[in-house]
């Protein structure tokens, strides 16, 4: 049956969602599902602006089929070709042999590195940033967005209603229960986190690109921000705007402090935790504390985009760090986070080589200094080493 939400008296929501998966790409958990968004306008010519993941083709196309009430399809916009979203073109030019595939020329080569089926040039109809495609009363033109977070990745502008249709931008992990639209639900309390953790795993990597495409749509005026996953925002927005500056920025939501750690018999963490406790005690109310082994590192990531500093703690493993402590500094680095603030804490036994090592991966990090003094337990800590967290503490605040 299909399941149908209007935007405007023109404009469909015909996505779907998925509450059983457990890894969105196979990587970051998504306990509370993932949205697939697609919409349908109806003018004079019909347009669908991007397809779905093949897990949920049935619903996709009983709404599509729902919302063109007996039309045919004449343009199939594409703004970004990762599988989640363009999983259903083939099946959609096979149902509708008339359809018009819309897309930039980068677009149309990874149509063809996904897909075998046949398709002529006719067909489509490639477009370049500022083009216009008329269906109607409705304008649509185009903006490009490279690497945000594909090469490919264009918006639409419809400048007739203001909305703008922002692909992978502005996205957040989460089903969609009923209510599409940001302001049906409580998103500050619900969903920022997940907002955030969306935005810094999957494009927090490509800050500069994101902030040319933010000077991009400022210059536009905007109604209504219709993204490839998560809420349909129509109100208030700005706030979610600025978010979306600071993260792409690297520059810090809010003073406080992260601490990531690993422990293998609980003497690092017993560290971390005295450390925590001496913070707390210097008016420092904002501490998040993490063990590596537990926590997926895609929250850890999005926690450190929040927040302004970050303390790393870990022992020394098979001469170098301990591995799930490894992982995420690989991952942080991978996401380009930049701004912080850090301080370092190693553990060893014999052979304590993980703070210089963890030292070396976060050098890789652009305006992270490290905040000194460094500590270096010796398999558990001691009493004469309460002056050094006392030390180290009071550099942490003077650094927030």
């Amino acid at each position: 049956m299909y399941n149908v939400r209007h935007i405007n008296s023109d404009l469909l929501w015909i996505g779907a969602s998925d509450h059983r998966l457990a890894l969105f790409e196979n990587v970051y958990p998504i306990p509370k599902g993932i949205s697939y968004n697609s919409y349908l306008l109806l003018d004079d010519k019909t347009v669908l602006l991007d397809t779905v993941d093949s897990s949920v083709r049935q619903q996709f196309f009983e709404n599509l089929q729902y919302g063109l009430n007996g039309r045919t399809l004449d343009y199939m916009i594409i703004n970004h070709m990762e599988p989640d979203h363009c999983a259903e073109i083939e099946s959609i030019v096979k149902k509708y042999p008339e359809v018009k595939i819309v897309c930039n020329m980068q677009t149309k080569k990874m149509i063809g590195q996904f897909f075998d089926f046949n398709i002529t040039d006719d067909r489509f109809a490639i477009v370049k940033e500022n083009d216009v495609l008329e269906t109607g009363k409705h304008k649509l033109t185009f903006i490009s967005a490279p690497m945000v977070h594909w090469p490919e990745v264009m918006m639409t502008y419809d400048t007739t209603d203001k909305i703008l249709f922002s692909a992978d931008a502005f996205g957040t992990f989460g089903a969609l229960n009923g209510n599409i639209f940001a302001d049906e639900v409580d998103f500050a309390t619900e969903y920022l986190d997940e907002a955030r953790r969306y935005y810094t795993n999957i494009v927090g990597k490509y800050g500069p690109q994101v902030q040319a495409v933010l000077k991009k749509a400022s210059a536009l005026e905007i109604n209504m921000i219709c993204p490839l996953h998560g809420f349909v925002w129509r109100h208030n927005f700005g706030t979610y705007l600025e978010k979306y500056n600071l993260w792409s920025s690297y520059t810090p939501e809010e003073k406080g402090v992260v601490i990531a750690y690993g422990s293998i018999y609980g003497n690092t963490y017993n560290t971390v935790s005295v450390l925590a406790t001496k913070l707390a005690e210097r008016g420092i109310k904002k501490i998040q504390m993490f063990d590596v082994s537990v926590t997926h590192p895609s929250y850890i990531i999005g926690k450190m985009f929040q927040y302004s500093t970050l303390v790393f703690a870990a022992p020394t493993y098979n001469a170098g760090i301990f591995v799930n402590m490894e992982n995420l500094l690989h991952d942080i680095v991978a996401h380009n986070l930049q701004n912080r603030n850090i301080a370092v804490i190693d553990n060893g036994t014999w052979a304590a080589t993980a703070g210089k090592q963890m030292k070396e991966e976060l050098a890789k990090l652009k305006n992270c200094p490290i905040i000194e003094p460094s500590i270096s337990v010796k398999s558990a800590l001691k009493a004469e080493q309460l002056a050094e967290l006392d030390t180290l503490a009071d550099a942490v605040k003077s650094a927030l």
